[in-house]
């Protein structure tokens, strides 16, 4: 599926991914500090961040959306669903293009497509309807992140269109899944089956949670989802190769 040139992801933690390819460096709903409102971080610091072409947000949730870190950032430009130009504009944060699914933008010489995710993307129980997005990103290979999600039935088309990489979350910051839909390790493994990726790096996991958890004694939540996920894909779709990175780990794909 590559036409020249090598991809690089890699994984900082939680949802936050970092994509290089042709040139352009992008960073998804980055998470960055120690502390997210009431979660505090059980994997070690994110890697500095350096520059990026873009940032791009899957929905408006408190930990993908997460203003620390995008001040931290300084962003060029940042990408997201409706709603989100209010939301940085308050945080000094002007150069902002909002897209929906099906929408397509240039950045750094590849393209960034905005496609569907099932997953409830407003930024609190009380705040405006937004939809929550994944993203396609091609350029000399094809890159998915999905976001926050559940299974859905576009997940088919999109994998025909093929993928190199599948960036793919299999659980959360706590003992439950919690608000909206998300796939889980069994569910993730079904999406590999519709987007019949190359590669599949899970995401998601591991990363935060509340304060009271133990780093030193860490309970199943954190640790058992990856190695769920790993079994299930095995089983479910074979043909697809697992990376489980820790955060700040990386796969190059040529």
């Amino acid at each position: 599926m590559s036409t020249g040139g090598p991809c690089r992801v890699a994984w900082w933690g939680h949802s936050t991914t970092v994509v290089e390819m042709g040139g352009a460096r992008l960073i998804t709903d980055p998470v960055l500090t120690a502390r997210a409102g009431h979660l505090t971080r059980k994997s070690g610091p994110a890697p500095e961040p350096g520059e990026f072409d873009a940032v791009l947000i899957s929905h408006l949730h408190m930990d993908h959306l997460h203003l620390p870190s995008l001040r931290l950032l300084a962003p060029r430009h940042v990408v997201g669903p409706p709603g989100l130009r209010a939301l940085l504009r308050a945080a000094g944060i002007e150069r902002v293009t909002e897209v929906e699914p099906s929408d397509e933008i240039t950045v750094g010489g590849i393209a960034v497509r905005a496609v569907p995710a099932d997953h409830e993307g407003r930024r609190t129980p009380w705040s405006a309807p937004s939809p929550a997005l994944g993203y396609l990103v091609i350029g000399s290979h094809r890159v998915y992140f999905a976001g926050d999600t559940g299974l859905f039935e576009g997940m088919g088309a999109l994998g025909r269109g093929g993928i190199d990489v599948a960036l793919l979350p299999i659980w959360g910051w706590g003992a439950s899944l919690g608000r909206g839909r998300h796939l889980d390790p069994f569910t993730a493994a079904q999406a590999l089956v519709r987007l019949r990726p190359g590669w599949a790096v899970p995401i998601h996991w591991g990363t935060y949670a509340p304060a009271w958890v133990s780093r030193r004694h860490p309970p199943a939540f954190l640790t058992q989802p990856v190695h769920d996920f790993a079994m299930h894909a095995e089983r479910l779709a074979p043909a697809v190769r697992v990376s489980a990175l820790h955060p700040g780990g990386e796969l190059t794909v040529p």
